[in-house]
């Protein structure tokens, strides 16, 4: 604690006002945070302020704390501004009292911060009086940068615990194009919360399957889906083998649904506080997600959507969890490396979409001791048709995947299995234009995405795909019958959202274990949406069961 030092200061303040009225008309004092505004430093500026940072080495100083002031301005990125203020801060808390010297009482910037610190000093152990503190100085300093975006380290000791029993915020379009998945997740989130239906003791039933989809974004996908309902129960029996779906947690707190259309986030995000919320669950478009990220907003976050990588950034109170088509395709590629393939080729839309899923399947299967993986890319459903009616086959060639790895090595040979990203009308083209193609001795195995599998799937279809091997959510896989029955009546029997439901269920119960969830490589919950681990940044990964076509039937994959 420093109350005499910043004491001190106050009474500098003190004086200088009292000197400044009885000075001379037309008198002025410049400070140097003027003349650096109103010079507008050139990039040139930047970095030389960085080259002074950089010789410092971490040292504390007044004089580079300074320079990060007088940098924060020429920095345009938000991960620039928010980095800029948190080694500033961290720089700050790490000087000894007797270090805080020599403030001009015309630097109101660095006056802002040092009395920041000892609102934190003196509050550190206690949230509600650190927040209480940190609300007032953003009045008093309401052109400090911190009142902004505050430092990354302060914002965390404002965050209490979730607890056992959370007050849950649920973020989610409930109007508007999105109303459609909003309501799906929701209903899944508020059913779970009263406890999920038991398991039958015999497993075999008819599992039904999301529709088919397209687009760069899983929402776009689903929409696209939404459009066409689906009137015919699936007929495909699945056997379940170790497929399981854990209990959740259940209780009576407060959950409150929040309509994000057309809402501003931190609006509601101060609503959600202010009423007491201690977790927000969502926001699931990723356009919110990503304005949610950049808040640093004091209070737990599980969005329903995941980031980019290169956007993505380490916080004690911010974790991910998404359906995501990245996670299929590292799926895929762990699935081949344990059946032992050596040569794979990602069978891919010619989009941005395909690269993206491509790209995730060559990291994983380099990162699990495989080679280089080959990417082909496929046109439209039209295009494909008029292929096939020239006779022409799908030829296994495909080009290097491009990823920034190190020391792999160029994998020689014939391709010995694909992983086809489709939908069901594609993947009804794709697999015989393989089989024109290639000879019977060299057929591939072949794998595909939940994309291509979808309720009404007839006996005719499940011989045509005879081999196929196709990942799917644990809902959809046999893993508890009762509880797809359930599901299937709350969606209104519309197979495209049955993985929505299943990841509001998996939003609960990741809700109820948030505490656990940082920095936690042990967690690990046997989810309807699939097996849920915890990665690097609180993204939770989805692990999913594999099915194959066999003999006009679907069962667990060997």
């Amino acid at each position: 604690m420093r109350p005499s030092i910043f004491l001190h200061l106050k009474k500098r303040l003190l004086c200088t006002a009292m000197l400044s009225t009885l000075a001379l008309t037309g008198c002025q004092i410049e400070s140097s945070t003027t003349t650096t505004a109103t010079q507008q430093p050139s990039v040139s500026d930047a970095s030389h302020y960085q080259s002074i940072i950089d010789a410092a080495q971490g040292k504390p100083s007044m004089d580079v704390l300074r320079v990060y002031i007088s940098q924060e301005p020429l920095l345009t990125d938000p991960a620039q501004h928010q980095a800029n203020i948190d080694s500033l801060w961290l720089m700050l808390t790490q000087m000894k009292p007797e270090q805080i010297q020599g403030i001009e009482a015309d630097e109101n910037i660095l006056l802002g911060w040092v009395d920041l610190l000892d609102i934190y000093q003196n509050n550190k152990d206690d949230p509600e009086a650190l927040r209480t503190g940190i609300d007032d100085w953003k009045t008093r300093y309401p052109h400090n940068p911190g009142a902004k975006n505050l430092p990354t380290a302060l914002v965390q000791g404002t965050i209490t615990k979730v607890g056992a029993n959370p007050r849950i915020a649920l973020f989610l379009p409930m109007s508007g194009q999105g109303q459609v998945f909003g309501q799906a997740i929701m209903q899944g989130f508020l059913d779970a919360q009263k406890g999920l239906p038991s398991s039958p003791v015999s497993q075999a039933s008819t599992a039904p399957a999301a529709s088919q989809g397209s687009g760069n974004d899983v929402l776009d996908q689903i929409y696209q889906e939404v459009s066409a309902t689906v009137n015919e129960n699936a007929n495909t029996e699945v056997a379940s083998s170790t497929v399981s779906i854990d209990a959740v947690p259940t209780n009576t707190q407060s959950v409150k649904v929040f309509d994000t259309q057309g809402k501003a986030m931190p609006q509601l995000v101060a609503q959600a506080t202010s009423e007491g919320y201690n977790l927000i669950v969502g926001p699931l478009l990723k356009s919110d997600v990503q304005a949610i990220a950049q808040m640093n907003a004091p209070v737990n976050i599980l969005a329903l959507n995941e980031l980019d990588a290169n956007q993505l950034q380490p916080r004690a109170n911010l974790c991910y969890f998404s359906l995501s088509p990245e996670d299929e395709a590292k799926n895929a590629a762990n699935q081949m490396r344990l059946e032992g393939k050596q040569m794979p080729l990602v069978l891919v839309p010619a989009s941005p979409f395909g690269d993206r899923i491509a790209k995730a399947f060559a990291e994983e299967w380099q990162a699990k001791g495989g080679g280089t993986a080959l990417m082909q890319t496929f046109g439209s459903t039209a295009s494909l048709k008029e292929s096939i009616n020239r006779g022409q086959g799908i030829r296994m060639t495909g080009t290097p995947i491009n990823v920034a790895t190190q020391g792999v090595e160029q994998a020689n040979g014939s391709i010995d299995a694909v992983y086809i990203v489709a939908t069901r009308d594609e993947l009804t083209l794709v697999k015989p234009m393989i089989e024109m193609a290639i000879s019977s001795r060299q057929r591939p195995a072949l794998y595909a995405s939940s994309r291509s599998n979808q309720g009404n799937s007839n006996a005719d279809y499940r011989f045509e795909m005879e081999g196929v091997k196709f990942s799917e959510v644990p809902l959809l896989a046999g893993a508890n019958n009762n509880l797809r029955k359930q599901a299937q009546g709350k969606v209104n029997n519309d197979y495209s959202l049955f993985r929505l439901y299943a990841m509001g269920i998996d939003a609960w119960s990741l809700a109820n274990n948030y505490d656990n969830l940082q920095n936690n490589g042990q967690f690990r919950v046997n989810g309807a949406s699939g097996m849920l681990s915890v990665h690097e940044n609180c993204v939770i990964y989805r692990e999913l069961p594999w099915l194959q076509f066999k003999q006009g039937q679907v069962k667990p994959a060997q």
